[in-house]
């Protein structure tokens, strides 16, 4: 994110993290002897392990990619995206001079991620962790200890736990700030007649403004 437009940059660890948590689902990048390995792993951020926090998960054993680590890695986040018709400025009519853009909303967390592949209780540990945390709000939660502890077992046996030390942290929301007021609220407009989940999840973005 280093070319990012500095407009669009957002450094508050706060910020960032909130989509962490609102957005689990990573895509999590490694380079190992010239080759890219791009895997989509939900990831738990503990933010009392580290200065910039902890990244925790797991990936199937039979994964390729656990092997190769001790690694550098980046997790990717995404939040809301949506495309910007260029009708939808007002200012379209004085010149023309309009294009379509997209507008969205992404962390990328650097650091060093390992494998964990000898230590079940940690694994045992990041299974709890997961399942609360996307469990909690239901009336009826399941819980690691609902299933039979044999079965458990077994699928433990097939998963490698893993952690990302995050060593960075960067943002982007682009979210129509560089246009004028009157164009954010075309942009508002036209992504709530959209109506679909991503424009109006995106328009709620606009609305707010780019975090400071």
């Amino acid at each position: 994110m280093a070319n990012a437009n500095r407009q669009f940059r957002v450094a508050d660890a706060a910020v960032l993290q909130a989509l962490v948590r609102a957005q689990p689902l990573a895509t999590l990048v490694i380079t190992h002897e010239g080759a890219l390995h791009a895997n989509h792993v939900p990831l738990y951020l503990d933010p009392t392990r580290g200065e910039h926090g902890t990244l925790v998960g797991h990936v199937a054993r039979a994964n390729s990619v656990w092997p190769l680590l001790p690694q550098a890695a980046v997790a990717i986040f995404h939040g809301p995206q949506a495309y910007i018709s260029p009708t939808w400025y007002p200012s379209k009519a004085l010149d023309g001079k309009q294009v379509p853009t997209w507008n969205y909303a992404t962390v990328h967390a650097h650091g060093q991620l390992t494998a964990l592949k000898d230590d079940p209780d940690t694994l045992r540990s990041i299974l709890h962790t997961l399942s609360e945390a996307h469990e909690s709000h239901r009336a009826e939660p399941w819980r690691l200890e609902d299933a039979p502890p044999a079965y458990i077992e077994q699928m433990m046996r097939a998963i490698v736990g893993i952690e990302l030390a995050v060593e960075r942290w960067e943002g982007v929301w682009k979210v129509s700030q560089n246009r004028t007021e009157t164009d954010r609220a075309g942009v508002v407009a036209g992504l709530t007649a959209e109506g679909t989940p991503a424009a109006l999840a995106m328009a709620a973005l606009v609305r707010q403004g780019a975090p400071a």
